[in-house]
């Protein structure tokens, strides 16, 4: 079946409104909560896959292990998480060797070793700065060194090179004074999370699915005097209570606000005729969305009628590329250039026509983009991506922005993004489609 999101819609008589295609297995197959009696998302598989690939990914890049500080790759190699207080904190990390089991350096080690069994002993107190916190002429970066080659000389990996994805500048430097050779350990980690294994897809697919459920509410509270910030404290107190862990980010974006697009929400207040854009990015276990949808307060007019159309017809465009073998610049060749819809050179449009990797975080591979020409690696069977476009309304009052996040299958792609957006819903005044 084709998985086009351009088809006529019934009530247009003649293709006003482009459709999307939406597979019949485009929902989550299973529930949230694990059962006894019923197939769900495999947990210890899960885990143990993602490790498997990592090892694999980080044996093909030739090094001996890859010490994590990003919070995601932790959560990809060790199955742990202590909450989103500590993500930007550089106060836990994991080593992962290329053999054997990863170790975790956490703030709590105790509750580790009875919530997350799997670390057994391999897990302790981390040595940190507190972001420099802690004046550098107490040498905590030299302790920090010492315990991480203390490691490696356990794993027999002391005279690899050890892959870092991100971390401090002084530490990194301590780490080189210990003679310990500091490579780039991002790239393997992004290799091998770039193909989702079939539990990493079922979460996705609930992660998307709790943001199909919160746009019912946010179509709802859509009136006049509603004000963005009010949508955007509903989408927070909708996803959480569903079961989100992090709600990263909601742009709530109403009005003129929305070309060019500010890509934040303010206290503007919400009035008749005005076009509304949202995106909500959120975690459930871990696994993000990133889902625009556009609304009108009221009936549209023939401008933003139009600015709709044609991001629609870009987005349908893009998706119906996407199959195994077709490279990212094959993708964004079919989206305009930048001064086709208003903006001075593809920099200052990046973000606006754009795809990118979803899974444990928000931007993984593949990316998307006429501002980075050379992505050149084909698409793979069990990728996870959203692909977004933006086109302001030609009178300024607004302008549209639609999101679709796809998985890439044997012969094409599903959405699983299933809220409608074959056409802009109007909502908010008395004989709207919402009301």
């Amino acid at each position: 079946m084709p998985n086009s999101h351009e088809e006529a819609h019934p009530s247009d008589g003649g293709g006003a409104y482009p459709m999307k295609y939406n597979s019949p297995y485009s929902t989550a197959s299973w529930g949230q909560m694990a059962k006894d009696w019923e197939q769900g998302v495999d947990y210890h598989r899960l885990s143990k896959d993602r490790l498997a690939r990592a090892q694999r990914a980080i044996r093909h890049a030739g090094l001996g292990g890859v010490l994590c500080f990003n919070f995601d790759n932790i959560r990809y190699v060790t199955a742990t998480h202590i909450g989103e207080w500590a993500r930007d904190k550089f106060i836990r990390y994991a080593l992962c060797p290329v053999e054997g089991s990863p170790f975790l350096w956490d703030p709590a080690p105790p509750a580790k070793r009875i919530s997350s069994p799997w670390i057994a002993d391999n897990v302790a107190a981390p040595v940190t700065t507190m972001q420099g916190a802690i004046p550098p002429h107490m040498n905590v970066q030299r302790d920090f060194a010492r315990q991480i080659k203390k490691a490696l000389v356990h794993y027999g990996i002391e005279k690899e090179p050890l892959g870092i994805d991100l971390m401090e500048l002084g530490m990194l430097r301590a780490l080189e004074a210990e003679g310990i050779e500091v490579v780039d350990g991002q790239q393997a980690l992004l290799d091998a999370r770039e193909i989702k294994t079939t539990d990493e897809i079922e979460l996705l697919k609930m992660a998307a699915a709790m943001v199909d459920a919160t746009y019912v509410d946010i179509a709802r509270a859509i009136r006049p005097g509603t004000k963005e910030n009010e949508l955007v404290a509903i989408a927070n107190d909708r996803l959480f209570r569903m079961g989100s862990e992090r709600v990263e980010c909601v742009n709530s974006v109403s009005g003129s606000r929305g070309r060019p697009h500010s890509h934040t929400f303010s206290d503007r207040m919400i009035q008749p005729g005005d076009m509304i854009f949202l995106d909500i990015m959120h975690s459930y276990n871990g696994y993000r969305t990133c889902y625009y949808r556009t609304f009108i307060c009221g009936e549209p007019n023939k401008h933003q009628v139009d600015a709709y159309e044609t991001a629609s017809k870009w987005l349908s465009a893009s998706i119906d590329m996407i199959r195994p073998g077709i490279t990212p610049d094959e993708v964004a060749a079919v989206w305009p250039d930048a001064q086709d819809f208003g903006y001075r050179d593809e920099a200052e449009a990046f973000l606006l026509q754009y795809g990118h990797g979803v899974g444990l975080s928000l931007w993984e591979r593949p990316i998307f983009s006429k501002r980075f020409r050379g992505q050149n690696t084909p698409l793979r069977e069990g990728m996870v991506f959203a692909l977004e476009t933006w086109k302001g309304a030609e009178d300024g009052t607004g302008a549209a922005r639609i999101e679709e996040e796809v998985v890439v299958t044997k012969d094409g792609c599903e959405i699983i993004t299933n809220f409608p957006s074959d056409r802009l819903i109007s909502c908010g005044l008395p004989g709207c489609e919402v009301f």
